[in-house]
């Protein structure tokens, strides 16, 4: 008798049967299959109480390879997501609509991918989720972001050098107003001041609250002020420094 299970093949969701061998493996578990191209295919258990001869069952059957590790499930994932991102690239381009694909994710569990896109104006994509559908068999959400949110969905290096902070910490994004930046005395040069996403640099919102109290009191650049035993004209102050 071979051990023969039932197995579902993402995305599609299509029942077949499969050699498991003397590999343990439990219902929702994933495996890892070779098929008839010799090709690594991830599936998932959907009933182990099936004992068979192989030689009853119509056609050659795939073999279970293993169990599918972390590491098979995420390299799944991501080649599923550049192909299906891809694809919606050539597809919105075939259409002539005026968006720009960003990223796709792809959820094993729902069998559905999500696709965030950038447009200037609102995009009628009816006819691209149902090619897209129709390409991926899985269900597909397509998601209008902002420049803020592009630029927490793939990241960067800021002009700190560090990490961006979207991506990094912030689960909100704060209002910033060009009075921030006035405030603590920055440049107010857009390539200084503005982020990756264009936008006015969220970290300016940090310490905002601290710098009208720092300020108040001080004198302006090219103001006399008394001394002890002389008197000052500043020619700079920052928020947090005295004279």
């Amino acid at each position: 008798m071979t051990k023969i299970i039932q197995v579902s093949l993402l995305p599609k969701g299509t029942l077949f049967y499969c050699e498991a061998r003397d590999i343990s493996v439990g219902e929702d578990d994933y495996v890892v299959l070779l098929d008839s191209a010799e090709e690594a295919k991830i599936a998932k258990v959907k009933s182990i109480e099936v004992q068979s001869p192989a030689d009853t069952l119509d056609g050659p059957i795939m073999k279970v390879l293993r169990r599918a590790e972390p590491e098979d499930l995420a390299e799944d994932k991501q080649r599923r997501e550049a192909k299906m991102l891809a694809k919606c690239r050539e597809v919105s381009i075939s259409l002539n609509l005026k968006m720009k694909p960003l990223a796709a994710r792809y959820d094993m569990g729902k069998c559905q991918f999500t696709i965030f896109f950038r447009a200037e104006d609102r995009v009628d994509f009816r006819e691209l989720v149902r090619r897209l559908r129709h390409f991926s068999k899985a269900r597909v959400e397509l998601r209008q972001i902002g420049p803020r949110d592009e630029a927490k969905l793939l990241g960067g290096i800021g002009k700190c050098g560090y990490p961006l902070c979207c991506q990094q910490h912030l689960t909100n994004f704060a209002s910033v107003s060009i009075k921030m930046a006035k405030e603590q005395r920055v440049a107010l040069n857009p390539s200084k001041i503005s982020g990756l996403c264009g936008r006015l640099l969220c970290c300016l919102s940090y310490e905002s609250i601290n710098y009208p109290p720092a300020q108040k009191g001080k004198p302006n650049p090219g103001e006399k002020t008394p001394l002890p035993e002389n008197e000052a004209t500043p020619e700079s102050i920052s928020g947090g420094s005295s004279i």
